[in-house]
């Protein structure tokens, strides 16, 4: 018999450092066509889990690390929601990954955006709330944490959501270069148009900016706390 103790400790075993439950009733604002049941008509809990990122990598003077490490777990957050859909079908319950970091064009809304929000999922299912710069903050981790999402047809108790972590003191609105974030819907064509893409001197792609997520006071969390920083 799967419990919900028993999807954590699934997730947890194949190398989850959080994860939590959302019930159906927590996306009723999902956009048209990006509700969990527009993806997997028989979806009754929305499982979302994350795995811890390498502070270290805010603080290089290169944008390689950073870039190359969330290139990196991007596929192992796959591979994990990938081999909990198989374990959980070892079982005779049916699980639908969702991709961490492949996104569509949403002509209703002229944005680019995931099959189902990751950050939203998250939120729903109590791992964290989503801040003033639009990223997730967990009070374990902070910001520092990338997301992984799997469907699911069977209907678990939902986790508690969490109070909102952030206090919307304003330095990333500030510390942005681009000011995208002036507005409460962040600009996302001129953020990514800013952050990603290639150095024309290295001749690398790269992730340039990640300014609001490096002045956040809430961006380590309790367990990232390093020399007192973070207050999450």
């Amino acid at each position: 018999m799967i419990d919900q103790k028993k999807v954590k400790e699934i997730l947890f075993a194949l190398g989850a450092d959080l994860c939590g439950i959302a019930s159906m009733d927590r996306f009723t604002d999902a956009p048209k066509g990006y509700h969990p049941l527009d993806v997997f008509p028989f979806c009754k809990s929305v499982i979302s889990f994350g795995c811890r990122f390498p502070v270290g990598t805010l603080h290089c003077s290169s944008p390689i690390p950073y870039t190359r490490a969330r290139n990196s777990i991007t596929p192992k957050m796959d591979a994990l929601a990938l081999d909990f859909c198989i374990e959980m079908e070892k079982h005779q319950i049916l699980c639908v990954p969702v991709p961490t970091n492949e996104s569509q064009w949403d002509t209703n809304t002229g944005r680019w955006r995931g099959l189902v929000s990751q950050k939203h999922a998250a939120q729903a299912a109590g791992l964290g709330s989503i801040g003033r710069h639009s990223l997730l903050i967990t009070p374990e981790f902070g910001s520092m944490l990338w997301l992984g999402m799997v469907l699911c047809a069977q209907e678990f108790p939902p986790d508690e959501m969490k109070p909102p972590l952030c206090d919307h003191c304003g330095r990333c609105v500030d510390a942005c270069p681009v000011n995208a974030l002036e507005n409460l819907e962040i600009k996302q064509q001129t953020c990514y148009g800013f952050a990603f893409g290639d150095d024309p001197g290295t001749q690398t792609w790269r992730i340039a900016c990640h300014a609001c997520r490096d002045i956040c006071p809430y961006n380590l969390g309790s367990q990232n706390s390093f020399s007192g920083r973070g207050r999450a």
